[in-house]
């Protein structure tokens, strides 16, 4: 308890959520601009899964790790974006202890989840364009269904072991935050001792984020070197068709977290993290199904 030494010793039993300041007309014009995102952003997806489902043309691997994602990223966005909008229309931006941590622990599902299917989705790509011969032996029904059965209970597993060890941690200091709830700044909070939950948090983090990213970026350092081989132009053209959509979202998805939690640490650029993290939080599920949409049939 070497934290709670300085700090108010009463238990904190709700934080306060920034947001985007206070003033009501540009409230009203978020609300507006978020609600408008969250239905697009929940019909893009959640057609997708419709198509991926009903149509036969589309029961092939690569459809039924999109129509995962697509699954995911209706969830994920559900997560921040009704609580968000709920704040912007009535004012209140207190969310209680338990509500913050069940909402970080969804979250870290859903982003260890996304981080493992992105991974599959490329490893898919690479079967299929660097190993087009073996592709159907490969990447048959059951290991497709066990790569995104894995990929969902290590996002499961990963939620269980934080809501272990967030449900430990005492809140009684500064209870405000930006506009969700993220583990580092309730780590900062805390007046518990976090020395324990600190070093698994980092080896979550290489093991749910960095090690997906670096499996992601080795198959697609494979694929983009065997396109230029490909004897045929229309050949060449289909394989760069087949994952230049997925490169993207990939790109979107991993750029903005790495901004984030690595380059805008500054006080200084508290507005620009928030900015990004709306990036990652709002518009990469928005950005998918639009991105999707517009490749060609692989």
């Amino acid at each position: 308890m070497e934290k709670a030494e300085g700090r108010n010793q009463t238990p904190v039993t709700e934080f306060i959520l920034l947001g985007f300041g206070n003033q009501p007309g540009l409230q009203i014009l978020l609300f507006l601009l978020f609600l408008v995102i969250y239905v697009m952003t929940m019909a893009g997806n959640l057609l997708i899964v419709v198509l991926v489902v009903t149509d036969q043309h589309l029961h092939t691997p690569m459809y039924f790790f999109l129509g995962n994602l697509s699954c995911l990223e209706t969830c994920y966005t559900s997560t921040i974006l009704p609580r968000l909008l709920a704040s912007l229309l009535s004012g209140d931006r207190t969310i209680s202890v338990e509500g913050c941590i069940t909402q970080l622990s969804v979250f870290v599902f859903l982003v260890t989840t996304e981080c493992y299917l992105l991974a599959v989705m490329s490893y898919d790509r690479y079967l299929a364009i660097c190993k087009p011969l073996h592709y159907g032996a490969f990447m048959n029904g059951r290991l497709c269904f066990q790569l995104a059965a894995g990929s969902w209970i290590n996002g499961f597993l990963a939620c269980t072991i934080l809501v272990c060890l967030m449900s430990e941690l005492i809140f009684c200091g500064p209870n405000e935050m930006d506009h969700f709830c993220d583990l580092t700044p309730m780590l900062k909070l805390s007046c518990s001792d976090t020395s324990q939950i600190t070093p698994v948090s980092y080896t979550f983090s290489f093991l749910n984020l960095v090690l997906p990213f670096l499996s992601t970026l080795t198959s697609y350092v494979c694929v983009i070197s065997t396109i230029p081989r490909i004897p045929s132009t229309s050949g060449r053209q289909k394989a760069f068709s087949t994952c230049s959509s997925h490169l993207i979202v990939v790109t979107i998805f991993y750029g903005t977290i790495m901004i984030v939690y690595m380059l805008l640490k500054s006080s200084t650029l508290r507005a620009l993290n928030k900015v990004f993290s709306v990036c990652y939080t709002v518009l990469t599920p928005l950005a998918n199904p639009l991105i999707y949409s517009l490749r060609n049939r692989g």
